[in-house]
């Protein structure tokens, strides 16, 4: 783990309340000069702490009506393999190699039943998957990037 201090901190807080904030914002919320905001920011990118920024988008309003987890059990030696392929797909956002039950789980999204099966019937049926089960999220209570751990 690369060591933070409380400059850094500090920065990552702003960047993650809004990302677009200016280094010169960053630099006047932080109470540190414009050079170190400049130079701290470019270090952080560079250290892969600080891996890009985006948008986050409102999955309803953007037309993704439907999320789904879905939980895979691989064939042995695919496990990579499967999960690159998956991965491809343009409805996951997420792919993780799991303890219990699965070896795999995904996070995907479909912007109706249309499209909810056929992610079902393209993706999650390839061969190297041994079984799945598609759990369609009823309500999200929460569903951000985790945030800075507190020190």
């Amino acid at each position: 783990m690369i060591a933070l201090d409380d400059v850094d901190r500090r920065i990552l807080r702003v960047l993650e309340a809004d990302a677009r904030t200016s280094l010169r914002r960053i630099a006047e919320e932080v109470g540190v000069a414009l050079g170190t905001v400049s130079n701290r920011v470019r270090r952080m990118e560079g250290l892969g702490i600080i891996r890009g920024y985006t948008v986050l988008l409102d999955p309803d309003k953007s037309g993704w009506g439907l999320s789904v987890v879905i939980g895979l059990r691989i064939e042995k030696g695919r496990l990579m393999e499967v999960q690159k392929k998956i991965a491809e797909d343009h409805r996951v956002y997420g792919v993780y190699d799991v303890t219990g039950d699965y070896d795999s789980m995904v996070l995907a999204r479909a912007r109706g039943r249309d499209d909810l099966d056929d992610l079902s019937k393209g993706v999650v049926s390839m061969g190297g998957i041994e079984r799945s089960v598609t759990h369609l999220v009823l309500n999200t209570v929460k569903e951000m990037p985790p945030s800075l751990p507190e020190e």
